[in-house]
Order: C-alpha cells, then sequence, then structure tokens
C-alpha cells in the first residue's frame, strides 16, 4: 500500500488509474484495457465527507477483506479458440485475477449518501421496501452530489487495482528473474462491478441516454461498440466473472443480444447461498488451508474469519451461473479458469 497525502488522495479520486500509470505503477498502455480508461470524468471529490478521506488515505493498493481476492489461476479450458487467441488466452496459461474494489472509502460514500438519501426520499414522493435501496432524482442537488462522489469512488477503485497489478508484476519479475513484459503480464481488462454510468441504449427504438447501474453485475458490450478497446472490436467486450476461493472463474465476451435484453450486461459473480455466519458455523474446526491445500490450491488470508466466510460451499455453483448467462446469451463463454494460489485480504 501506499500513504497518500491529501493533495494525492485528490489527484487519485479525479484522475482514477492514470493517475497510478502517470506516478510510475504500470504501463502507459494499462489505461488502454480498462473501462471509461481508468477514469470517471464527472467525478467530485468535494461531494467526499471528511470520514471517507480518513478511510481512503492509508488503503490504496490493498485487496479488502470480504470476497475480494487476489488469485495465481491457469487456463483450465478454452471454449472458443478465436476468440481466445485474440484476448491472448489459451489452455495452460498461467494468469493473475485481482478482484477488489474502493475499500474504504467507497463503503463510506454508500453509507454517507444513503443517510442523505432516506430522509430526501419524502420530500420527492419516493416510497420504497428497503432503505438499502435509498435514492434520490439525478438532477437534484442530492443525486448531482453522489454523482460526483460515486465517480470519485470508482476511479479509487481504478487506481487501487492498477497499484496492485504493478507490484504483482514486480513480484513475478522478483521471483522469476524476469521481466514483467518478457512474462507476458498484460491487463487483458478491467471492467467494474458496482457501478452508475450515463450510457446511451436503445429504448422502444429510441436511441436515449441512460443512467445504468450496475450492481453485483458486470458490463457486456457487444462487438463493434464504440465503448470498447480497438483490439476487441471483433470480439465484443471481455466480461470477468470470478469464483471464489477453490472454485472456477470464467472470461467471457459480450454480446449484441445483451444490448438489447439487459443494457450491456450480464453477471458479476455467483452470489452467496449461505451467510458469512452461517459459513462460519460450518466450517468450525476445519482446517481449511490444508483441506485446499490437497486440492492442489495454496491459500494465504488475514484471518481464518475471511477464509470461514469464503468457504467454496458458500457461493452457488459458478459453472451453473455461467450456463445460464450464456443460455441467455447475455455472454459468451471463451475461457474457465482454475485457482493455483490465492490471497485473501
Amino acid at each position: 500500500m501506499v500513504h497518500l497525502s491529501q493533495k494525492e488522495l485528490r489527484e487519485v479520486l479525479v484522475d482514477g488509474s492514470q493517475w497510478a500509470v502517470r506516478n510510475g505503477f504500470g504501463w502507459k498502455e494499462d489505461t488502454i484495457f480498462t473501462e471509461e480508461k481508468g477514469k470517471m470524468d464527472f467525478a467530485n471529490p468535494e461531494n467526499l465527507s471528511k470520514r471517507a478521506f480518513e478511510r481512503g488515505l492509508p488503503q490504496l493498493g490493498t485487496l479488502g477483506a470480504g470476497n475480494h481476492f487476489l488469485e495465481i489461476q491457469t487456463v483450465e479450458r478454452i471454449f472458443d479458440e478465436r476468440t481466445a487467441k485474440i484476448l491472448g488466452l489459451f489452455e495452460g496459461q498461467v494468469t493473475v485475477m485481482v478482484h477488489t474494489g474502493s475499500r474504504g472509502l467507497g463503503f463510506q460514500v454508500c453509507e454517507d449518501y444513503m443517510k442523505e438519501f432516506i430522509p430526501a426520499m419524502a420530500r420527492y414522493g419516493i416510497n420504497l421496501p428497503d432503505r438499502q435501496l435509498a435514492c434520490a432524482p439525478i438532477s437534484s442537488p442530492e443525486g448531482k452530489r453522489y454523482l460526483g462522489a460515486m465517480a470519485s469512488a470508482a476511479n479509487y477503485a481504478w487506481a487501487n487495482r492498477q497499484m496492485i497489478t504493478h507490484w504483482v508484476r514486480e513480484s513475478f519479475e522478483k521471483a522469476l528473474e524476469t521481466p514483467a513484459e518478457r512474462l507476458g503480464m498484460h491487463i487483458l481488462y478491467d471492467v467494474a462491478h458496482n457501478i452508475a454510468k450515463f450510457e446511451t441504449h436503445i429504448v422502444d427504438g429510441k436511441k436515449m441516454k441512460l443512467l445504468i447501474h450496475r450492481k453485483g453485475a458486470t458490463r457486456a458490450f457487444e462487438p463493434g461498440n464504440r465503448e470498447i478497446p480497438e483490439e476487441f472490436k471483433k470480439t465484443g467486450q471481455p466480461v470477468i466473472i470470478p469464483g471464489d476461493m477453490g472454485t472456477a472463474s470464467y472470461i467471457l465476451v459480450g454480446t449484441e443480444t445483451a444490448m438489447q435484453r439487459s443494457f450491456g450486461s450480464t453477471c458479476h459473480g455467483a452470489g452467496r447461498v449461505m451467510s458469512r455466519h452461517a459459513a462460519i458455523r460450518k466450517t468450525k474446526g476445519k482446517d481449511i488451508v490444508s483441506e485446499m491445500e490437497k486440492r492442489g490450491i495454496y491459500v494465504r488470508a488475514k484471518s481464518r474469519r475471511t477464509l470461514a466466510e469464503e468457504v467454496p460451499e458458500a457461493y452457488k455453483d459458478i459453472d451453473e451461473i455461467v450456463e445460464a448467462v450464456c443460455g441467455a446469451n447475455l455472454s459468451k463463454k471463451v475461457a474457465r479458469l482454475v485457482p493455483l494460489g490465492v490471497v485473501k485480504g
């Protein structure tokens, strides 16, 4: 991690992963293969609370807890040879997947604005069954402030993953005594999974500018879309659906059907079937690390509690989930990846 000054944190919140690359934490090409090139232009750090700043200052370049992880994986199976070749994937290849976000800063933004939105909803005549759905009109003062704060958190998340990517490259270079460039450690794609973005979509036959909110979902734009890198114009945007510690992860690509049915979106992951408390109870007395090592997966975590919360049986079957989204043609399978080593925050 790096300890930022207030000035540096503001720069991160405005420039995202572009700040990281500019300051030597990455390659110039990295932002090309990042959604929004790693920076949302309407970010406004002035809309963050003092507490959000305090939480963000020491956490840049960290995974965090929960289902976030860094995995060394291997490509077990290729489903689409042509697309895989364009994406640079092949069977037996070793890859690294990073799953994390905006850490405590983003959590604080959510908490702050949920508290602000709850009384605001009464003024705007909004009635909802759950306070977690608290919201405000986009054009309202509250809505405008939130969008600026949310974009700042998204930029922090892109910078966070960029920093981790840089240090992963350095670690491989040190361990293998080979430059990361020669190891082919290029970013395939960095895509968000908890974000609201202005996009243009077809609604009832007409183009409309919409605010698309993807919560637990990820973008899956079709081949030829102008928002994706030129390298993926023939394949569609790479889609990453992570498993969690012992299960597989998938690389897919977006489809035209997703644009028509789900505003260019697909699922983000498998989702839980067991609460964290239930998972802890179920794994009581188990040596999770030893059990994973018997399966050929090396696990390192900050605490046993994190491992207990995130055991594979706490999640739905990732293979079934991927079959469902592919069956609906919201994305198309390219490769299945399985873990070799897992780092939990």
